[in-house]
């Protein structure tokens, strides 16, 4: 135990930033020996503490805010939790008995990655929703999928090149980390422990943690639970503030495989904001549209509890990001219903690959949400529309969205069928023969014409982008040269009367 005084003025140095924005919540004794030395270590990570709900509130004192402003979803916190702020070992100290990377540290058990089963604590909601969604089951949706990883293996894995051939073998784990799995997040395993030498403490035993560090939304974690709430709000500030904001989602959003952050930028939503947001508030809870602010982010349309003027109920908070979601406009390889489960590795098309969709179009229904569901998805999601446009305005804008999901789908379908005749000459290895669909020149040519091309129109669409990045900005000029050039290949090798000669 550090000496007492010093314990205090580091405390002192801790919340002084924080006058004038009310006092903070008293801070646990096990806390307070956390600041003792992290305060100097690591005061970055204290300073976004500092200034965060979690040293202000305590959970007892969010208990008492009245719906529809309260941000505690539990129905009941843990009595050694009520009265003291959320700090150090509030969040690095609950359920230990769940965590594979527990260790002792200065007399504590903890653990160094905080999940959401322990955010779950006071957030249950929110929790339990995110585990219903997409999102939560990201890395197995990959890495369990066999078709979608051998397009991961096109992409990101490791080239060799022999006999004027090139192959590709499974990327490494760090590849795999900064890539894919940054966003769908990794695994996290145990792998033994390392002696660290510290500054203050002296030498100090600390886990080894496989797929560390990562804050995809699909994490695996170490308890067993899935995702990372750190990946929105981020840590150890974790602010709404942040979230609602376009740009924590532009970290794996930007395109041009989802280009939601680029075509946001452009459109006249995200002109109002980029003009505007200095002047809303991101905090409110709920968050009032008029008054907290003028023009929808991310968060307004997938994620926010909203009020309308009169303090009406226009939305409510969902951490399921496709409530509202009729649509799935991009993946695998045509715009379709979402899936009904998370777990879209469960999913098999008439073909029995583990696709939505079969190399058609035809919709796996078995699997997708039916026409009920999306017209319900759909209103919720014209009811936040509506709070700033006319019903004439709304219908016309889903009319067009409706049309562009129909056009690209029809090139798509195009654009397969003839990938589908280069693989039946043998001019190229598909699914058929055992072969990597995604692997070769021309079939990345392909995968370009829907990956890129069609996600682009349909974002375009969805988000009222429209102009260049319907067009030209990697839109439906580029997915009609792209079916032009496909079918140009077919016909120069049709004409040639030879297999292609460059394949693997």
């Amino acid at each position: 135990m550090k000496n007492i005084v010093y314990v205090v003025l580091c405390l002192i140095c801790v919340f002084y930033p924080l006058a004038g924005r009310g006092a903070p919540a008293p801070v646990s004794d096990a806390t307070a020996e956390c600041l003792d030395c992290h305060a100097s270590i690591h005061p970055g990570i204290v300073k976004d503490w500092q200034r965060s709900r979690h040293a202000r509130f305590s959970p007892d004192q969010a208990m008492a805010v009245k719906e529809p402003g309260r941000r505690v979803t539990t129905g009941k916190i843990p009595a050694q939790l009520k009265n003291v702020a959320v700090g150090c070992a509030e969040c690095h100290m609950i359920n230990p008995q769940t965590h594979a990377d527990t260790f002792e540290h200065n007399g504590y058990d903890i653990h160094i990655v905080v999940t959401p089963a322990d955010c779950r604590t006071c957030h249950l909601q929110e929790t339990d929703q995110y585990a219903q969604n997409l999102m939560a089951h990201a890395y197995g949706n990959l890495a369990d999928n066999a078709l979608y990883h051998q397009l991961e293996h096109s992409i990101i894995g490791k080239e060799t090149r022999k006999d004027g051939k090139i192959s590709f073998e499974p990327a490494d784990d760090d590849t795999r980390a900064e890539a894919c799995y940054y966003c769908h997040g990794t695994r996290l395993t145990v792998a033994g422990t390392q002696i660290r030498d510290t500054e203050i403490a002296g030498e100090l035993e600390f886990p080894v943690i496989k797929g560390w560090p990562n804050q995809g939304v699909g994490r695996i974690n170490p308890d067993g639970s899935l995702g990372s709430c750190a990946a929105c709000h981020s840590r150890h500030s974790f602010s709404i503030e942040m979230a609602r904001k376009p740009y924590t989602c532009k970290k794996c959003h930007v395109g041009p495989d989802v280009p939601a952050f680029r075509v946001y930028a452009a459109s006249r939503h995200g002109s109002i904001f980029s003009a505007g947001h200095k002047s809303w508030n991101f905090e409110a809870v709920p968050w009032r549209i008029g008054r907290d602010f003028t023009a929808p982010t991310c968060a307004t349309c997938h994620v926010s509890l909203l009020v309308n003027g009169q303090g009406e109920v226009i939305s409510q908070r969902t951490h399921r990001m496709n409530d509202r979601l009729p649509w799935r406009i991009y993946g695998l390889i045509y715009a379709h219903p979402h899936p009904q489960q998370p777990d879209t590795t469960i999913i098999r098309n008439k073909d029995g690959l583990p696709l939505p969709t079969d190399l058609a179009g035809g919709y796996a229904m078995d699997y997708l949400i039916g026409e009920k569901e999306q017209a319900v998805r759909r209103k919720k999601m014209q009811a936040v529309c509506l709070n700033c446009h006319g019903s004439a305005w709304v219908d016309g804008h889903w009319q067009r969205l409706q049309h562009t999901i129909d056009r690209t789908n029809a090139r798509t379908r195009i654009a397969t069928g003839i990938m589908d005749e280069i693989w039946r000459l043998g001019l190229a290895r598909g699914p058929g023969d055992g072969g990597n669909p995604f692997d070769e020149a021309v079939e990345k040519k392909w995968v370009g014409s829907w990956l890129f091309r069609a996600n682009t129109v349909r974002f375009a669409s969805a988000m009222a982008g429209g102009g260049d990045y319907g067009v030209f900005a990697g839109g439906r000029f580029q997915q009609a040269e792209d079916i032009q050039q496909l079918n140009d290949w077919l016909q120069l090798h049709r004409q040639l009367g030879v297999p292609d000669k460059g394949r693997h």
